[in-house]
């Protein structure tokens, strides 16, 4: 899909024509990706999570081609009607701790902060789809209050990852502002922002907004969700540039989904092409098991065998680290296990290629009070 004939280059660029002009009735997605089949009927049932895709993302998607790994992530899908009876509603288990509006205390020195239920497109593998779209999940200035002093009465709190919805949606001026309130709070370390943004709607990456993202007395970190290599067109490779340019750190997250990028070949350009971008691949997170999306979500095992097809064919800087989110239990990394016995003689290890190899432990030499000077 190239620039519209009835669209100027001034309306296609301006990031606020681009939410106001998403795609989200039927009429609106035919126009663009034809007719599906079981598409129109899903839609009337009204049982479909939200529909949002910008015309520039759209763009870059290919409506002849029914496996196009970038419509797959947007279109909605029959097939999400199909609930399984392990798929839940709040998969990661949020609910329980929130502790104050918008405030969610998981983990023992960080909190989550939902500062909006607004994305510029909504993935059809949404973590948060029972909230996000909902009208009712932006804090209001009172409630927001009342988190930023929930975070500042608790020192153990070293980190803030202030999420949504999209953060990168809210004025500059009121994002500016809560990051200097919560930089302000001597016991933060660090500030983090979850954003689809520069792929969903890279125009609003402009100056302005670079300068709310600056850093304070501590660092703004960006983690950019990218699934596909074909995200990264060049406006949003230029507005990640702006970003790093800026000072802004850059890290990437990934879901792993079922053809979109679990293949190795496309994970690897993937994660190399994010490097180019100055983007750290940092998560590849196994596909929540949010409703209605088993026709997205890969096995544990298939995921462990693209980490083995990554781990030694390319560059460490190009594999993240594969986790699955746990309701009750967080962020569990998974690995392939490469020790296949060890004792205190010898190690047994299969390499990355598969071949197996025999290591001599050394033996300690020193006590555990010796000073450990080198021998030589």
């Amino acid at each position: 899909m190239h620039l519209p004939n009835d669209v100027s280059p001034t309306d296609w660029n301006d990031w606020r024509w681009q939410l106001r002009h998403r795609l989200r009735t039927p009429q609106d997605l035919r126009g663009v990706f034809g007719d599906r089949p079981g598409l129109d009927e899903f839609l009337r049932t009204g049982k479909a999570f939200e529909v949002g895709i910008t015309p520039w993302f759209a763009s870059l998607c290919d409506p002849a081609d029914p496996a196009c790994p970038l419509t797959r992530q947007v279109l909605p899908d029959s097939a999400e009607a199909c609930v399984a009876p392990f798929e839940r509603t709040d998969p990661l288990g949020e609910d329980p701790h929130r502790v104050a509006p918008g405030l969610v205390h998981k983990y023992p020195d960080r909190v989550l902060l939902l500062v909006t239920d607004t994305c510029a497109a909504y993935c059809r593998y949404c973590t948060r789809a029972r909230w996000v779209a909902s009208g009712t999940g932006q804090p209001d200035a009172d409630e927001l209050d009342t988190a930023v002093q929930w975070i500042a009465k608790h020192p153990e709190i070293a980190d803030v990852l202030i999420s949504g919805g999209d953060p990168l949606l809210l004025s500059t001026r009121r994002l500016s502002d809560l990051l200097d309130r919560l930089a302000a709070i001597p016991h933060l370390r660090f500030l983090r922002i979850g954003t689809r943004v520069p792929v969903f709607l890279p125009m609003r990456i402009d100056a302005e907004l670079v300068e709310a993202l600056r850093p304070r007395r501590i660092p703004v970190y960006v983690n950019v969700h990218i699934n596909h290599f074909r995200e990264l067109a060049p406006l949003t490779t230029q507005a990640l540039a702006m970003l790093a340019d800026a000072g802004v750190p850059l890290g990437g997250q990934t879901v792993l989904l079922r053809g979109v990028n679990d293949d190795p070949e496309v994970l690897r350009e993937t994660f190399l092409s994010m490097l180019s971008a100055r983007v750290r691949p940092y998560y590849l997170f196994h596909c929540d098991p949010v409703h209605g999306t088993a026709h997205l979500r890969t096995s544990v095992d298939r995921g462990l065998e693209l980490m083995r097809a990554l781990i030694g064919f390319t560059s460490g800087m190009a594999v993240p680290k594969y986790c699955i989110d746990l309701e009750g239990g967080g962020k569990v990394p998974l690995w392939p296990s490469y020790v296949e016995a060890s004792n205190p003689v010898e190690l047994r290890v299969t390499g990355f290629r598969g071949e197996r190899f025999r290591y001599v432990n050394q033996p300690a030499t020193l006590a555990p009070d010796d000073d450990p000077v080198c021998p030589c």
